[in-house]
């Protein structure tokens, strides 16, 4: 979309909320100690080793672990996408602060955008997303974020299949928000996060 077209988007904002057990609820869960997994100690290792009750990770023999270096950009929601056979994962490696938009699964091919939210994460947690979770790829909100994502082979190979700007695919449905939505959707900092 050339820029006067985008000039002419009505723009929508989400206000950027401290990610927490309870409000990630309805899109994933956290990944990190202290939020609301149990742990025990493993019989080894003099009890210097605790264990986090394993997440509910979904997926098949297709899985793959990808390291993504993300750098700052404008805090704006170009696409928004959703997986239909893996819970992907998103994994801190420099604890550096970063957020994720994300709207809960629909039935169709679209995410509601009225029930889309921004967190924040300090970079001391993950996020597992459930399947069919909408999400924009993270951002990275001060420096550079390192991280792992867990995720299938085949989302890869689909996201190759662009048409139009957008991708689509077997575990794959990428949508353009502005040209799907004619708005532009935006992240809101406030005080805080």
């Amino acid at each position: 979309m050339g820029g006067s077209a985008m000039s002419a988007l009505s723009r929508l904002e989400l206000e950027l909320e401290q990610a927490t057990t309870e409000n990630i609820a309805p899109f994933g869960e956290l990944l990190a100690f202290g939020r609301g997994r149990p742990v025990a100690r493993t019989r080894f290792y003099d009890d210097a080793v605790e264990l986090m009750e394993k997440p509910a990770f979904s997926s098949d023999a297709d899985t793959c672990l990808s390291l993504a270096r993300v750098h700052p950009r404008p805090l704006e929601v170009i696409w928004m996408e959703r997986h239909f056979k893996h819970t992907q994962a998103f994994i801190p490696l420099n604890a550096k602060p970063w957020c994720a938009v994300l709207a809960p699964p629909t039935a169709s091919d679209l995410p509601d955008l009225a029930q889309a939210r921004a967190f924040h994460f300090a970079g001391d947690c993950g996020l597992l997303m459930h399947v069919g979770t909408w999400h924009e790829f993270p951002f990275a909100l001060e420096v550079t974020a390192d991280m792992v994502v867990v995720l299938r082979n085949e989302t890869n190979r689909n996201l190759e299949a662009i048409s139009d700007g957008e991708a689509v695919g077997e575990d794959l449905e990428k949508r353009h928000i502005g040209k799907r939505f004619g708005v532009s959707l935006a992240i809101r900092r406030s005080a805080g996060v």
